[in-house]
């Protein structure tokens, strides 16, 4: 059966993707960002996966304001992006892997999980920049599943039913018929707010309590309706569902191989973790 070999949990603010694309990694503004990556390719290069199943948040590349599912699980064959106009590089096509996406779309609706199933996806920065944060040479080496979770058009999913389709996921891998190695990815915030008169606001408190829950009690998120993740940690902030239900899919205990927090990228809380099952 399938290995799930940990999660990796990353902002995704779009102005990287130009910091990438113009070589800035070493200017002092972005230097401590993307130097918290090198221990996590280290870990990569050691542990070798085989498939990335990525929980990400569309900006309206595949759904608008008038069409946003709560959940929705791609089934191609590889998964294009394209260029939002923030500099972000427009890369090669991610492959993708239909039979496992098949397989944990299967699992979700017998688990009672409505979901979208799109047979043809475009994936934006917040699919593209992890990956290629992680993976920063060449094409990238594994093939993915992308999940998306809606966190900009209310109704949004709460963070219980979050951490439970990450845990749905979780099993679907698991019970996989391959001999893959696959690792998680939750993509998004930490704290921040965009626009509105909180425009600005980071909880620097609540976001490192938040990453160290997710070491040895990812319940501890969902003690808060979404209302008060907002208010804790800003519009946007509501991102770390991501995090939550790539956390949830790695099953029973995780060591925290490296994890970052910097402030700001973008008037944003950049929060990194690399978490290795046990």
């Amino acid at each position: 059966m399938a290995r799930i070999i940990g999660a990796l949990t990353t902002s995704h603010v779009p102005a990287i993707g130009g910091a990438i694309a113009k070589g800035l990694q070493q200017e002092p503004y972005w230097k401590p960002f993307f130097d918290g990556f090198i221990p996590v390719r280290r870990w990569l290069d050691e542990a070798r996966p085989d498939v990335a199943v990525v929980f990400y948040n569309d900006h309206g590349l595949n759904f608008f304001l008038d069409k946003m599912p709560t959940f929705s699980v791609g089934a191609a064959s590889e998964y294009r992006n394209a260029d939002e106009g923030w500099g972000i590089p427009t890369l090669p096509p991610f492959k993708g892997i239909p039979e496992l996406s098949w397989h944990v779309i299967e699992h979700l609706l017998e688990r009672e999980f409505d979901i979208t199933t799109c047979q043809e996806m475009l994936v934006d920065h917040a699919f593209t920049l992890p990956l290629k944060l992680f993976w920063p040479e060449g094409d990238c080496p594994v093939r993915t599943v992308p999940v998306c979770i809606n966190t900009v058009q209310y109704p949004l999913p709460s963070a219980k039913r979050c951490l439970a389709l990450g845990r749905a996921v979780g099993e679907a891998i698991a019970s996989w018929d391959s001999e893959s190695k696959v690792v998680m990815i939750g993509t998004g915030g930490l704290s921040h707010q965009l626009d509105g008169e909180r425009a600005g606001f980071i909880n620097k408190p609540f976001d490192l309590k938040f990453m160290d829950s997710l070491v040895a009690e990812p319940e501890w998120a969902t003690q808060f309706s979404n209302h008060e993740l907002v208010e804790r940690t800003g519009t946007q902030g509501v991102e770390l569902l991501m995090w939550l239900a790539a956390r949830g899919a790695v099953p029973g205990r995780v060591r925290k191989v490296h994890s970052n927090y910097h402030i700001p990228i973008s008037n944003t809380a950049a929060g990194l973790m690399a978490l290795e099952a046990i």
